[in-house]
């Protein structure tokens, strides 16, 4: 499902490929890794269809996001040798997503809002107060893990003091994590109002240097691994009982709720209208946080990604 002529994968013969959700990765020579994100949508943990331009914004974004970031915390990026394609520093993954929430939001099971709305009030290990509004604001921002699930799999929410008492991550370095996560949402959360944008929630991915040093990795701050709201909208929407105006994947996981499906079972048919209006929401976050202009790269990408990637590749 999805746009034609978008990205569903690609191929190198390269060591170490392994498929995610939506990037296929490969390792380099002088502990590197070749990244290329495509258009390949995931929600409710499975991969649902693609949307034109997505992994272009998704990649470009998340390298802009990376050099805004790097007074406070090291990145894995290395190079940007193509739109759709990043080599980064072959880092080892950290075994807990770091979801950061600033909002009483969400649609999905690791959510807090579904979860607030059927009564609990201690979540993640947090005791919130009574009266907090859908979609408003949460007392502080929280962090809110969840384990990385195998492929297939659903992750699972634990609490801040599960990760290092489970010996997931060391205590000191997940203390270290959870500052520079609180650190980095604060950075998003400005660059995104100056931009006309609230900045609900955020994952964030970290890993650790060949030589130790911590890095986020993976992704930042895009429309698929936070959600952003617009400004403008929000007040009167909230107030009339509506859901914020996202830019992000949100809407795709709403219109898959309207017919039912929660990740299992055959994935519905949606209309073309859905994945259009993603793409364009995807394109119009980019330009409005970075300031930029979205050039969409040149088509077949995947015939210009090799060409692009050859000497890095050992084809040229």
């Amino acid at each position: 499902m999805g746009a034609q002529g978008t990205l569903e994968t690609i191929s190198f013969d390269l060591p170490g490929h392994v498929t995610g959700k939506v990037r296929e990765a490969w390792e380099l020579p002088d502990q590197r890794r070749l990244l290329v994100t495509t258009d390949r949508l995931s929600a409710f943990d499975r991969v649902i269809g693609t949307v034109a331009n997505k992994g272009q914004v998704l990649n470009q974004l998340a390298a802009w996001w990376f050099d805004q970031t790097r007074d406070i915390v090291a990145n894995h990026v290395i190079s940007v040798p193509d739109p759709n394609a990043l080599i980064a520093i072959d880092a080892t993954p950290l075994p807990v997503e770091v979801v950061v929430r600033g909002r009483l939001t969400g649609s999905t099971s690791t959510s807090v809002l579904p979860r607030y709305q059927a009564g609990e009030r201690v979540l993640y290990g947090y005791e919130l107060p009574d009266g907090l509004q859908p979609h408003g604001p949460l007392p502080e921002p929280l962090i809110t893990p969840t384990t990385k699930a195998e492929k297939g799999g659903h992750d699972q929410p634990i609490t801040v003091a599960e990760v290092s008492d489970s010996g997931l991550v060391e205590a000191g370095l997940w203390a270290e994590i959870q500052k520079v996560a609180l650190a980095v949402f604060s950075r998003g959360t400005e660059v995104a109002a100056a931009a006309g944008f609230v900045l609900a929630d955020t994952k964030y991915e970290f890993g650790l240097a060949p030589d130790g040093t911590l890095l986020l990795i993976d992704e930042m701050h895009t429309p698929d691994s936070s959600r952003f709201w617009a400004v403008a909208s929000l007040e009167e929407r909230l107030g009339s009982g509506q859901m914020p105006e996202s830019f992000d994947k949100e809407p795709v996981r709403l219109a898959l709720s309207a017919t039912g499906y929660r990740g299992e079972g055959p994935i519905p048919e949606l209309p073309q209208s859905v994945w259009d209006a993603a793409s364009e929401r995807y394109v119009a976050l980019y330009e409005r946080l970075t300031g930029l202009r979205f050039v969409p790269g040149e088509q077949p990408a995947a015939e210009r990604i090799s060409r692009n990637l050859a000497e890095v590749v050992g084809t040229k």
